[in-house]
């Protein structure tokens, strides 16, 4: 049996196959590329979930850019985050007067990503803008602009290509939603 029948055995159903995601990925990639030219960008992956997501995505933008990372957390082992966001790596380098744009996995309640914003705000980035994978705007309780989505996704607990359920099943090629039975 392959691994990822195994991992598959977790899965109701995929909401969003692996070459959907490549071509929005490129398509994003070109946008930011055309809005940013001429600029250089630091790019911000928030880790761990972004981590694949970043890695396509600035691939696809023809900039010259850096890459930094935050890792924060609010879910703890839970499938709702708890508004409490814990910085656990801040960024490597200063972004002051520098272009920026956040990149993270998924937008759910809006509170770790507002956070994350205020955070940045404050350290006088030329701009600060928001590209994510998926967004949940139904779910949002705080509200984050976003300037590039990849996808809009209903409430569901969603897993793969980066997104997580308990640390696993990050490495589904994937988007889809978790069975209940393992949640």
């Amino acid at each position: 049996m392959s691994e990822t029948t195994k991992l598959d055995q977790h899965i109701a159903s995929i909401l969003i196959d692996q070459q959907s995601i490549q071509k929005r990925t490129a398509e994003l990639g070109k946008e930011i590329t055309r809005d940013y030219k001429g600029e250089e960008l630091v790019v911000v992956c928030i880790l761990k979930g972004a981590f694949l997501f970043t890695s396509d995505l600035c691939r696809n933008i023809d900039l010259p850019q850096k890459l930094d990372f935050m890792a924060v957390s609010s879910y703890g082992d839970s499938t709702r985050s708890s508004g409490i966001v814990k910085i656990d790596k801040d960024l490597s380098e200063s972004i002051e007067n520098k272009e920026v744009l956040i990149v993270e996995d998924i937008i759910d309640s809006g509170l770790t990503l507002s956070y994350i914003v205020k955070i940045l705000q404050d350290r006088r980035p030329k701009s600060i803008k928001i590209c994510v994978l998926c967004n949940k705007p139904s779910n949002q309780q705080q509200f984050v602009k976003v300037d590039y989505c990849g996808f809009t996704l209903e409430n569901e607990f969603v897993v793969g290509y980066g997104l997580d359920f308990k640390g696993y099943l990050r490495n589904l090629p994937y988007i889809g939603v978790v069975k209940n039975e393992y949640r």
